[in-house]
């Protein structure tokens, strides 16, 4: 008998739903069965929110669309309300937007530091702090995307590694203080292929070889999908991961095991 991940007829939050890794999650949770609740700061007439949106629903369930922006605490208020009221309960919670901001330690300047910091860090804690009453009554899960920069980083990334490092602890603290009733787990991604890292190879003289050379860095030779994150949330999501609470799971192809000299 196959293994089968069951989630029929749950309700999940996934935030930046629209492209990337978000996407990857929201159709990966829709083909477990969940009904999606997406959110992105475009437009609902947006292409990409077209598409998105097709990708969910031809997988048999329903998605509902929120404009909201996760740095400001009023979007985030009406969006989770908007979720609650549509089915009258939420099961999951995928905390993933977020951005990269690399300015470096001593380029930052305070607007940006606090930009990162309400995107990249506070919004997740008030992500799940609106959810907690929904998910309480459910038994339900937060699931918060972090990075391989919270365990190991390069010169430059800063502001941004500072705000992934310190949800390993928002992670922590919302696992111990909300379960049972709550389970809480991060997620660190690696490099995952993406258009938005597609558009970052494409800055190099010559893409091709930039890519092959970050592949090179991995030991399993390949980079990550979001397809296979999804395929972690959705198993995070199930019954068959009941006892996992309050750890971050680093997916980043073997990379940090690899001692780099170059």
């Amino acid at each position: 008998m196959a293994l089968n991940i069951d989630l029929e007829n749950k309700v999940a939050l996934v935030t930046g739903a629209t492209s990337g890794i978000g996407l990857g999650i929201a159709c990966v949770l829709a083909e477990a069965g969940c009904h999606i609740v997406a959110c992105s700061t475009k437009d609902r007439q947006h292409p990409g929110v077209e598409q998105a949106i097709r990708s969910i629903e031809e997988k048999g369930v329903e998605m509902l669309y929120v404009q909201a922006d996760v740095s400001d605490p009023d979007n985030i208020a009406h969006y989770v309300k908007t979720a609650a009221d549509w089915k009258g309960h939420i099961d999951i919670l995928v905390s993933n937007a977020g951005k990269n901001v690399f300015k470096g330690a001593q380029n930052c300047t305070v607007d940006e530091w606090q930009q990162n910091m309400d995107l990249n860090l506070r919004s997740h804690w008030l992500m799940a702090n609106n959810c907690k009453p929904f998910l309480e009554k459910s038994n339900g899960v937060v699931i918060i995307m972090t990075s391989n920069h919270g365990f190991a980083t390069m010169p430059g990334c800063f502001p941004y590694n500072i705000a992934k490092t310190a949800l390993k602890g928002l992670v922590r603290s919302l696992a111990i203080e909300w379960g049972p009733q709550i389970r809480v787990v991060g997620i660190a991604p690696g490099f995952i292929d993406t258009p938005g890292n597609q558009n970052w190879f494409d800055s190099f003289p010559d893409p091709v070889a930039e890519r092959q050379r970050t592949i090179n860095l991995h030991p399993v030779k390949q980079l990550g999908s979001p397809e296979e994150i999804g395929g972690w949330c959705a198993f995070l999501s199930s019954h068959y991961a009941a006892f996992t609470s309050g750890t971050t799971i680093l997916i980043d192809g073997g990379r940090s095991a690899l001692m780099q000299d170059k």
